[in-house]
């Protein structure tokens, strides 16, 4: 019987992706994966229940045959991935509460056993404590782009070390880092030693002045074409008026059209072998989920881009 499968009917997967709960039997070339993880969120806790947010609102996406029919560019996203089965949703990385370094373990297997497979790990957080944990995942040197409110490298202080704010300070040691650049960047709560570290390690902080000299193509010119790189989109990096679930929402942020347009300049010349999206925090948003809706936007456009380039095509 042919089914309309409105939003609020099914399994919610992403996308209405097939479910594949055995990484050895993964056969896509995309794979999303969800880590339900909140416990690096010191002030409020909720973005534990992001992916499942994310993928329900994802199914607002779906009609007809497959793909998503854009009328401003007149172009179709995603037509080939959708119709053949090349999404797969991996389900959620299994969490230990309070074992933080036992759920970090996890998360970075469950990545490299995606990675083994061959296919392209798209994240959903989560807080922005769990990029660590993915990154260290992968073997190849590679680049890191990271967009945000907030330069999350906090140093290891109080015996604290797996917070929100300490990602990028365990990525920039890892010997794999070709390079990290900070994008989006502002905020009064930052120390000007913990800037000053990130840019003496010779990696690059632009903030929202800079983006919007540079323009979106900008912001990923320093980064060779082609080279391999990691993206973590948080929310925040958009402006707070656009993201009410979301606890660290800070005002000057970037539009929608500008991180679209930046996240779409770097799948056109850099090839992009990951990415996550984290902090929406569903227990702040509003009725309608507007922030988890934009999220799933973000995530979506952005991998219909990445499908769409030419390094993706040769790749495929």
């Amino acid at each position: 019987m042919d089914r309309t499968n409105r939003a609020f009917t099914g399994i919610a997967t992403f996308l209405r992706a097939p479910f594949c709960a055995d990484p050895a039997t993964l056969n896509a070339d995309i794979a999303v994966l969800g880590i339900p993880f909140d416990e690096g969120s010191p002030f409020m806790p909720g973005s534990r229940m992001a992916p499942r947010a994310l993928r329900e609102h994802s199914m607002r996406f779906v009609g007809g045959a497959g793909g998503l029919y854009d009328p401003e560019t007149r172009r179709t996203l995603l037509a080939h991935e959708m119709n053949n089965g090349l999404i797969a949703d991996m389900g959620d990385v299994d969490i230990r509460p309070t074992a933080v370094e036992v759920t970090f373990e996890l998360i970075t297997e469950a990545v490299q056993q995606i990675l083994a497979r061959g296919a392209l790990p798209v994240i959903l957080g989560g807080d922005h404590s769990i990029t660590y944990p993915v990154v260290r995942a992968f073997k190849e040197p590679l680049y890191v782009l990271h967009f945000d409110a907030h330069t999350d490298y906090q140093p290891f202080v109080h015996g604290l070390k797996y917070t929100n704010s300490h990602a990028f300070r365990h990525i920039t040691a890892m010997s794999t880092l070709l390079g990290l650049t900070q994008i989006g960047i502002r905020s009064l709560r930052h120390s000007p030693e913990t800037v000053d570290e990130v840019e003496q390690a010779g990696h690059r902080i632009i903030s929202m002045n800079e983006f919007r000299r540079l323009g979106p193509a900008g912001v990923s010119a320093h980064v060779p074409d082609g080279a391999r790189c990691y993206v973590s989109i948080d929310v925040d990096a958009m402006d707070m008026s656009l993201v009410p679930g979301c606890v660290s929402a800070e005002p000057n942020g970037l539009s929608y059209t500008e991180l679209r347009d930046a996240l779409a300049a770097i799948a056109s010349r850099l090839n992009v072998v990951g990415f996550d999206f984290v902090e929406v925090n569903p227990l702040l948003d509003v009725g309608t989920g507007v922030t988890a809706y934009l999220g799933a936007h973000v995530v979506i456009e952005f991998l219909g881009n990445l499908c769409a380039s030419p390094m993706w095509k040769k790749r495929r």
